[in-house]
């Protein structure tokens, strides 16, 4: 089977932050907690393996159906990530950009989010993507919308026409897609640049994830053909 090369972009579900608080008896923020903190050294190994892109799935328009107490602190997590530990992006040369809904975040994070991506926008050793407030359906219904508005007529529209108006229209495809906690199931990430994404399904949960799974991923992914049609 012929090997590919490594991925250009790998998308990460982050998935079972709750399930390995219950499984170490400890509230749910412990476990998003942990979550966290395996994004920052799990997004390091992969570029520093050589990977330019990692996009990862930290709160979907779904999830404000969480209680209040869930949903603050995990607002508090994203605002720590893009202020108080920006730091460790500009550190490691790690560009941030932020993907999703803007609507029902609250003004304080989305200056914040605008300022820390402002702030690595010439980084260079990986850009770190988080699908924050993001859902895939959305995603495809706000390029239609922003289609419509410009005026583009039904005849012009064509795949690469509609790519031009997803969110960070200038990120690849996903290469690879991994989720961990063992589901078997997108969930609505990355629709669109999932057409031909290859899969992979860990039966770990997100924070027990190393920089050890992310080399055995990366060899994975080298005995998968991607014939991508052909």
């Amino acid at each position: 089977m012929e090997e590919t090369s490594v991925p250009a972009h790998i998308g990460f579900i982050v998935d079972g932050n709750r399930r390995w608080a219950k499984e170490h008896g400890l509230p749910k923020y412990e476990g998003h907690l942990a979550g966290y903190n395996a994004i920052q050294d799990i997004a390091k190994a992969t570029f520093d393996a050589g990977v330019k892109y990692m996009s990862a799935y930290v709160f979907s328009t779904e999830n404000w159906k969480r209680s209040e107490d869930e949903v603050g602190k995990l607002m508090g997590l994203v605002l720590r990530l893009v202020k108080s530990d920006l730091h460790l992006f500009q550190e490691n040369d790690i560009r941030l950009r932020i993907i999703g809904s803007r609507q029902g975040v609250s003004q304080k994070i989305l200056d914040a989010i605008d300022e820390a991506e402002y702030a690595t926008k010439d980084n260079k050793a990986g850009t770190l993507l988080l699908c924050f407030n993001y859902g895939g359906q959305l995603e495809l219904a706000d390029a239609v919308r922003s289609l419509m508005k410009e005026g583009v007529k039904a005849d012009d529209v064509t795949p690469e026409v509609i790519e031009q108006h997803l969110y960070a229209p200038d990120i690849p495809p996903c290469d690879l897609i991994v989720r961990t906690s063992g589901e078997k199931r997108l969930s609505n990430f990355m629709l669109w640049r999932s057409a031909y994404s290859e899969l992979m399904f860990l039966d770990k949960n997100w924070p027990d994830m190393t920089k050890q799974d992310v080399t055995d991923i990366l060899e994975a992914y080298k005995t998968r053909e991607r014939r991508i049609g052909k």
